[in-house]
């Protein structure tokens, strides 16, 4: 998710190289198209749907179409996100939940509609990308609503395994820490047991 732009660009663009079909999730639709066509004509395998992850009917009806065009979900990176920097007694609560609404709500809504379809083949990954401010609860700038949810996806993270309750369940949930990336093109995510990373599976 997050697929056309940043860190989310440097991701698909990793993953295509490596032989997957990318599925490009993105408000941006036309900048997800853009890189989906560039991929495809650098002989790789990519989709792009226009998709707001907050939106459970949006996500839901964009994953059934890929299943249909793939066959199956191998792997979920939910890294779509936002951030609204205000100081804390000038935030509005709008921009409060819009801010939770796609940096949390959106990766849950995603790990699940994903997992039922992974439950299925009794195997996936899913990818939750934090950030180091979901540690450090504070930064260079106000930013307490995007600090806050990232926190809630480290807690999220480590969570999901444990509450999937299903029998049958082989499925990785790891999460990543996103540092400063200038432009957002040179993205470092840490795919390692960490305090903020947690790696669990289901079986």
């Amino acid at each position: 998710t997050g697929g056309a732009k940043g860190i989310g660009r440097a991701i698909a663009c990793g993953m295509a190289k490596s032989g997957a079909f990318v599925a490009l999730f993105d408000r941006d639709l036309a900048a997800a198209r853009t890189l989906a066509a560039e991929l495809v004509a650098a002989g790789f395998q990519a989709q792009a749907w226009g998709v707001d992850v907050s939106d459970e009917a949006a996500v839901a009806a964009a994953m059934d179409e890929l299943v249909a065009l793939t066959g199956q979900i191998d792997c979920l990176v939910n890294n779509a996100g936002i951030a609204i920097r205000q100081p804390s007694l000038e935030l509005e609560l709008k921009d409060w939940n819009a801010v939770l609404a796609v940096n949390l709500t959106g990766v849950f809504l995603c790990a699940r509609l994903a997992a039922r379809h992974m439950v299925k083949r009794q195997r996936g990954c899913i990818i939750n990308t934090a950030s180091i401010m979901g540690l450090s609860g504070g930064g260079l700038y106000p930013n307490i609503s995007y600090q806050s949810s990232k926190g809630a996806v480290v807690n999220l993270t480590r969570s999901l395994p444990l509450a999937g309750n299903t029998a049958g369940w082989r499925i990785q949930v790891r999460g990543g820490r996103a540092g400063y990336h200038p432009g957002g093109l040179a993205a470092l995510i840490a795919l390692v047991k960490h305090p903020c990373c947690m790696h669990a599976c289901m079986y």
